[in-house]
């Protein structure tokens, strides 16, 4: 039993005259959402359902990915699931009359330099929080990552020697540098505030709460929110705020589309568009 990736590689590469790059592509999608049910505690195929093909096309949503690289994601798990049917593998198609709708994409909300400055200037303290959330924001902006991925990083997913930091799924990892001001930030906190927060010696996570457990979405939500009423910012932020603002910058910058994709780690480049779109917009 499982998800027969490898007999459905095989059924691609035999009977589908497909590109290399569309093969790893078709691979890649259904690669994504295993991962995705596995970590659900979901090992079985057969126990997959529609409301979890939704929940996972929900989740990418949340993540910011665009329409199109959806709809692809789509058709990729329908030919996955019709050739499992077909070889009966399973009883049932989960993505059956499952359709994502045509809404046009929102506009993200992206913080000028100048508001970017005032929010990142709140945590100004020298007590244990103030000093961790300073290195949070100072990272979150500098780096562009998504807040999941922000508050997922452990402790040996970052070389402070190098400057660097690592995040991602096994199969779409990134390596990221860290600007000298984020890097300042992250080595304090790790140095001065962290040890004093976590209260058991075998977390690994890189940011906790002040009961020394990972720091939740939640948790930090509440802190931008904190620290955007402090700036008088009056504009609605997100968790995802500063990676909107930090792609815009780049963009007016003159940074390369293609270079800004990657940063973001967006599989679809239309996705990063938009950021392009925000800088003609604001000119």
């Amino acid at each position: 039993m499982g998800f027969y990736l490898d007999a459905y590689a095989s059924y691609l590469k035999s009977e589908k005259e497909l590109s290399d790059n569309t093969l790893d592509s078709y691979l890649s999608d259904i690669r994504q959402f295993v991962d995705y049910m596995k970590s659900k505690n979901i090992y079985d195929v057969r126990h997959t359902s529609n409301a979890m093909v939704l929940s996972y096309l929900l989740f990418l949503e949340k993540e910011d990915m665009a329409p199109a690289t959806l709809h692809r994601k789509l058709s990729s798990l329908r030919g996955y699931y019709r050739y499992l049917l077909l070889n009966r593998l399973i009883d049932i198609d989960p993505t059956r009359n499952l359709n994502l709708p045509k809404n046009k994409r929102k506009m993200p909300n992206a913080l000028t330099m100048d508001e970017t400055n005032r929010l990142l200037s709140q945590p100004h303290g020298s007590d244990y929080k103030s000093i961790r959330d300073k290195a949070m924001l100072e990272l979150l902006y500098a780096t562009g990552i998504r807040v999941s991925e922000l508050i997922s990083l452990n402790v040996d997913n970052v070389n402070l020697e190098v400057g660097w930091l690592k995040c991602g799924q096994a199969h779409r990892e990134r390596i990221i540098p860290i600007a000298s001001d984020a890097l300042m930030h992250l080595e304090r906190y790790l140095r001065n505030a962290r040890n004093e927060l976590v209260k058991n010696s075998e977390e690994d996570a890189l940011f906790v709460n002040t009961h020394g457990k990972r720091m939740s979405r939640q948790g930090f939500w509440k802190i931008i929110k904190q620290y955007k009423e402090k700036a008088q910012i009056n504009k609605d932020i997100t968790p995802h705020t500063l990676r909107h603002s930090f792609a815009v910058h780049l963009v007016e910058n003159g940074v390369d589309i293609q270079d800004v994709q990657e940063m973001l780690g967006h599989s679809d480049v239309s996705t990063t568009l938009i950021y392009r779109q925000i800088h003609l917009k604001n000119k």
